[in-house]
């Protein structure tokens, strides 16, 4: 493919046939198996979890009292002590006596980041101890809750683009069926949040509006040729061994877009493929994005700022920091959170440097979505490691590609 050339796929609203036809056998997931977490002294916290429950009758509901993240950007940031007094205890105690949760809602008003951990990166020049100078999120400690204790669980030790650290090695990645904690241990954990109450409540009601119909839009596929194009063929790649000493090329990125993009026109879903070097902008009705964020050679701030999106959107983006605040900040890497305040509705993004290894498959998220799967499968199983920097906002359950019951 000629890296100037710009492919754009634009297929009917009835093209869409072939793929729900395709992902007919998938059913919907219970609320019963979500479980919601809620931060008692944040207000903001209260409101989007009453929200959460009513919208989708959750009633495994859990209280905890720790820091209200939703009033400084310091406060996203909980020590170690902290977050294992006040969170992961009770909820390991509550889980304990339901065993039929597979997902877990964290809500705006819950830290983002943890500070002391032996799991998560830190800067490569770090002299504290290894058990200690970790910084993973929450959300994806919570998602490797118990790992440590399972047989067969890997360790992998992580080094490169100036950091180093320690994941788990995701055991649902690359899975083709639906998660469950009995089977795949852990659980899949999301956060609704937003810059403002308002935008975490929105990710719910464009999650249920899109289960009743997705509207004529597309996915975009940003590639920065600059990078390399990468050869189609070796996506998705699998993490080998313990030990990983330096970021993946990022011209494999790029290759994951493309094969993504063929996938979606074998299955009729509307996309554009974009191999020029420009950074696009002056998108809306999307319904997904993928592209470099702020690390594309050509990012323009105003053109990120003109993509929209349509209910059951989904959108991830190779930029180590962009889920670094989910509260108003200046300067810094493209963020996730003003994707979600132009309409997004599910999202992955990070707290810290993760390498490119963490960003989710492009490929298989868009298989995994587009065959029925809700938000919270697809990119889990999309996604290498937990126990790291990942955090997925959205509603868990969204899954617009599934056939009604």
């Amino acid at each position: 493919m000629a890296g100037k050339e710009q492919i754009l796929i634009l297929w009917s609203f009835f093209c869409l046939l072939p793929l729900l036809a395709y992902s007919g056998d998938i059913q919907r997931r219970s609320p019963d198996q979500v479980l919601l977490v809620v931060n008692t002294n944040s207000p903001v916290s209260r409101t989007i979890a009453d929200d959460y429950a009513q919208k989708r009758n959750i009633k495994n509901r859990l209280s905890i009292q720790c820091q209200d993240s939703a009033l400084s950007t310091g406060n996203e940031t909980i020590t170690l002590a902290a977050y294992t007094q006040a969170i992961e205890n009770p909820v390991r105690e509550y889980l304990t006596a339901h065993t039929n949760i597979d997902f877990i809602v964290l809500t705006k008003g819950v830290p983002i980041r943890i500070t002391g951990s032996a799991m998560g990166s830190c800067s490569e020049h770090s002299h504290e101890p290894a058990d200690v100078r970790g910084h993973p999120s929450v959300d994806s400690t919570l998602a490797a809750l118990d790992y440590a204790s399972l047989p067969g669980t890997m360790k992998i030790d992580i080094a490169g683009s100036g950091a180093i650290g320690c994941a788990y090695s995701n055991r649902f990645w690359n899975a083709t069926e639906p998660f469950s904690h009995a089977k795949f241990g852990g659980y899949l954990v999301s956060r609704l949040d937003g810059y403002t109450e308002a935008d975490a409540m929105a990710l719910v009601s464009r999650a249920l509006n899109a289960e009743q119909g997705l509207t004529n839009g597309s996915v975009l596929f940003d590639v920065q040729p600059i990078f390399g194009l990468g050869n189609k063929a070796t996506q998705p790649a699998p993490i080998t061994g313990t030990t990983i000493l330096r970021e993946s090329p990022w011209n494999e990125y790029n290759a994951d877009m493309r094969r993504a993009h063929d996938l979606l026109v074998e299955r009729g879903l509307a996309n554009e493929l974009d191999v020029t070097e420009t950074f696009v902008g002056g998108r809306s009705n999307l319904l997904g994005y993928f592209s470099w964020g702020s690390n594309d050679a050509r990012y323009s701030k105003d053109a990120y700022q003109t993509l929209f999106f349509a209910p059951g959107s989904l959108s991830d983006t190779a930029v180590s920091t962009c889920a670094r605040t989910f509260l108003p900040t200046k300067g810094g890497q493209s963020l996730l959170v003003d994707l979600i305040a132009h309409g997004l509705t599910c999202g992955k993004g990070y707290v810290d440097e993760p390498l490119l290894q963490a960003n989710a498959s492009t490929t298989i998220v868009m298989d995994r979505y587009a065959s029925g799967y809700t938000m919270a499968e697809s990119f889990y199983a999309a996604s290498h490691f937990v126990g790291w920097e990942d955090i997925i906002v959205g509603d868990p359950l969204c899954c617009p590609y599934a056939k009604s019951n």
